[in-house]
C-alpha cells in the first residue's frame, strides 16, 4: 500500500495567507474588487478567487479605473501605484507583507539619505522586486545571481539587500566576494532581508525529500520562492517532480515506489496538495 505524507510545513505563508484573507473578506461584501497582478502564484488558488469575483488587472488597466477598490497583493508595489490610486480616486487594500513592507523603507530610507550604489539580490522583472526598485526611482542594480554580482563595479560604495525569498546560502556566498573585492577606499554594507519563514522552509523540505522513494513539489511554475524550495528537493532527492496540480500527475513515477512525499511553496495552497494525495490514491485503486 503506498504511503503518501503531506509536508505539514508547506503551504502558504503569514502575507499570503493575509493577503487572500482580505480579498475574501471583501468580495463577502459583494462589491467589485480589483487585484493588481495574480494574488498568488499558483494558477489554481487565482482560479478560485475569480470564481468569487476577484477581476486581476494589471498596471495599465489600473490606470484606467476610477472610484473602484484594487487589492494590492503581498509582493508590494512602488511609490507610482500609490500616486496613481490616489490620482485615479482608487481605494487600496493594502495586502502588502508587513517584512516587504519593512525593506521598502528601509530601501528608500538608504535611497533617500543618498546612496549611489544600491544593488538588490533579487529576480528581474518580479513583482516585489519592482516594488524594491520603485523605492530609489529605478536606480538600484538587480542582480540575479552570485555571477552577476561579480559583475559589480567594487570601486564604489555597495548597500546590498536581498528580496525576501531569495536563497539565503547564495546571498551569503555573494556578501563574502563582496567583502573581499570591495576597494578599500569604498563602504560596503549588506543587509540580510531574506524572510525567515521562508528561508527556515530549507531545512524541513530537505529533510522531508529525503525521507521519500517519490517527491511530489505542487507549485505555480511562476513562483520565485517555489523554485528554490524546488530545487532544493531535488538536491536531495532526485526523483523529485514539480507539478501545478493532480493532472499532472503521471502513474510511472510511482513504479517500485512505497512512500510519496507532497510538499510545497509559499504560495501553494493545502486544498491543492490535498487534490494530489486524492489523485494519488485514484491512481492505485483505478
Amino acid at each position: 500500500m503506498l504511503q503518501i505524507e503531506i509536508d505539514s510545513g508547506s503551504g502558504f505563508c503569514f502575507g499570503v495567507t493575509t493577503a487572500i484573507k482580505k480579498a475574501e473578506e471583501e468580495l463577502q461584501k459583494g462589491e467589485t474588487l480589483y487585484c493588481l497582478g495574480d494574488i498568488v502564484h499558483n494558477s489554481m488558488e487565482c482560479e478560485r478567487l475569480k470564481q468569487m469575483g476577484l477581476v486581476t488587472i494589471d498596471h495599465d488597466e489600473m490606470a484606467r479605473l476610477h472610484n473602484v477598490k484594487v487589492l494590492l497583493r503581498a509582493h508590494g508595489e512602488p511609490p507610482a501605484t500609490y500616486e496613481l490610486a490616489r490620482s485615479n480616486n482608487i481605494e487600496i487594500i493594502d495586502a502588502t507583507c508587513p517584512v516587504v513592507l519593512q525593506l521598502q523603507k528601509r530601501i528608500k530610507s538608504q535611497y533617500d539619505s543618498g546612496a549611489a550604489q544600491i544593488v538588490i539580490f533579487g529576480k528581474k522583472g518580479h513583482a516585489e522586486v519592482l516594488g524594491l526598485v520603485g523605492q530609489t526611482e529605478g536606480s538600484a542594480i538587480v542582480v540575479e545571481s552570485f555571477d552577476e554580482a561579480t559583475k559589480l563595479d567594487f570601486n564604489h560604495d555597495i548597500y546590498l539587500y536581498s528580496q525576501t525569498t531569495k536563497s539565503l546560502d547564495e546571498f551569503h556566498r555573494i556578501i563574502e566576494y563582496i567583502r573581499q573585492h570591495i576597494a578599500s577606499t569604498a563602504t560596503f554594507r549588506s543587509f540580510d532581508t531574506i524572510c525567515r519563514s521562508v528561508a527556515n522552509r530549507m531545512d524541513g523540505i530537505s529533510h522531508f525529500a529525503s525521507r521519500h522513494d517519490l517527491i511530489l513539489f505542487v507549485c505555480g511554475r511562476k513562483s520565485s520562492n517555489g523554485r528554490v524550495l524546488y530545487n532544493e528537493c531535488l538536491r536531495v532527492n532526485a526523483n523529485s517532480h514539480l507539478v501545478e496540480g493532480p493532472a499532472e500527475i503521471q502513474a510511472q513515477w510511482l513504479q517500485g515506489v512505497a512512500t510519496v512525499g507532497i510538499c510545497g511553496a509559499t504560495s501553494t495552497p493545502k486544498w491543492l496538495m490535498e487534490q494530489c494525495r486524492d489523485a494519488l490514491r485514484e491512481m492505485q485503486t483505478g
